[in-house]
């Protein structure tokens, strides 16, 4: 059975007013270099990586997607808990009597930061890059990695306590 809703034009407007805010916030962006959005352009920092981070038993995995860019453009630093990927993509020179019709590959400095949430052994990160993507392997230290404790019973408090 269906049941009527009243009508509630508040709602209606509230709905709108949301919209127009998501689409406000999004114009005006703040060049924070740990926003996590999904953001890819900010005037004062050039354009974002598209990255996954993944976390394993004993690592955490990184890709980011950086097609057509070579591998020795990439400035990649490990410093405490923060990985910070750097590089830049240079503009190609328009030819004389060229008329682009769309124009949309980025191009310009990038950079981004993460800051993962385990410390990680910065001795024994593995880089490798195949196909425009960029896989990071990130090993936990032994600290950070998670044990499993076994619980057991104590036979001397079970002994004593039939016993009593």
């Amino acid at each position: 059975m269906n049941s009527l809703t009243r009508w509630n034009p508040y709602r209606e407007m509230l709905s709108l007013r949301n919209q127009m805010d998501r689409l406000l916030s999004d114009s005006f962006q703040t060049a924070d270099p740990f926003r996590t959005s999904t953001e890819w352009f900010s005037p004062a920092r050039g354009w974002q990586l598209d990255l996954d981070v993944r976390e394993v038993d004993d690592a955490f995995l990184v890709e980011v997607a950086v097609p057509g860019i070579d591998s020795d453009d990439l400035d990649i630093t490990l410093e405490q808990n923060v990985l910070t990927i750097r590089g830049e993509v240079q503009k190609e020179e328009k030819e004389e009597g060229e008329v682009y019709h769309l124009r949309e590959r980025r191009y310009g400095s990038f950079s981004r930061r993460i800051t993962l949430p385990n410390m990680v052994d910065s001795d024994n990160v593995e880089a490798s890059y195949k196909k425009g993507i960029l896989t990071l392997t990130l090993p936990k230290t032994e600290e950070s990695k998670p044990r499993r404790i076994p619980v057991g019973q104590s036979h001397k408090a079970i002994e004593s306590e039939t016993s009593s």
